[in-house]
């Protein structure tokens, strides 16, 4: 199960990078949340892969951290997230105002080969 999940975090980080070293914005974009979600889901795995594991038991005697799931890479990856959200609006809304601005959308502002 690791190897998989490795591997789509790989694969994940791989096509944000690369989407990232395109010449259109939009593309810029979609890397940037691609390597977003990647880092994400690497954080969210670093918890450690619980099945039927309680976040929370309060039972009688003491009670044995080794049987519970890691609350904090899940609260990391919500706050990573809705920042995440805001980042990608903020993004957009500054695409949309250079394409008005430029006239086109490439990042040098200058369209070229590709």
């Amino acid at each position: 199960m690791e190897t998989v999940i490795a591997i789509a975090i790989g694969v994940l980080f791989g096509s944000g990078l690369w989407l990232v070293l395109r010449p259109r914005t939009f593309q810029v974009i979609t890397g940037l949340l691609l390597m977003s979600y990647a880092v994400n889901l690497f954080i969210f795995i670093m918890g450690r892969l619980w099945v039927n594991a309680p976040p929370l038991t309060l039972g009688e005697g003491v009670p044995d951290p080794n049987t519970f799931a890691d609350p904090l890479p899940q609260a990391l990856v919500l706050t990573a997230i809705v920042i995440g959200f805001a980042t990608t609006a903020l993004f957009l809304v500054v695409m949309i105002g250079a394409r008005g601005l430029t006239g086109t959308d490439h990042v040098d502002g200058e369209e070229g080969d590709e």
